[in-house]
């Protein structure tokens, strides 16, 4: 069912440090920040040969990713984002195996501007996941 690996998030208390950090002691291409305030966060994108890296910050009140940096104050990874064909065939077939789906189980559009749920962590070996529609 999931595909390839989409993305790692990695929440950051500091966006612009951790871009840097990637641009230029790792040599990383570094996307401008973009500001999700539907999903809560303002993002960046390493581009990898293979993969991406997305760097996570809070956005306004309420945001998921300061919950985080509240517990994890140095920031860490957040979740890992898998591609699938179909989103509504794959939550259908995890929820009958009693996976949750987080929020009300319809996909939102996500930083790519693609259909995207999450999967709760307790179900995925204390992973968050994230699958996204390709």
């Amino acid at each position: 069912m999931i595909g390839k690996l989409n993305h790692v998030a990695i929440a950051v208390p500091d966006l612009e440090a951790a871009s840097a950090c990637y641009r230029e002691t790792l040599g990383a291409k570094v996307s401008d920040p973009l500001a999700q305030p539907d999903h809560g966060v303002t993002v960046a994108f390493i581009e990898l040969p293979n993969t991406k890296i997305e760097l996570l910050h809070p956005l306004g009140e309420g945001s998921p990713i300061a919950n985080f940096l509240e517990k994890n104050p140095s920031g860490g990874i957040h979740h890992v984002c898998y591609e699938v064909e179909d989103i509504l065939a794959a939550r259908d077939r995890l929820k009958s195996e009693g996976a949750r789906v987080l929020g009300d189980g319809e996909p939102k559009i996500g930083a790519h501007g693609k259909p995207v749920l999450f999967l709760h962590p307790k179900d995925f070996l204390g992973t968050l996941v994230e699958l996204e529609q390709v």
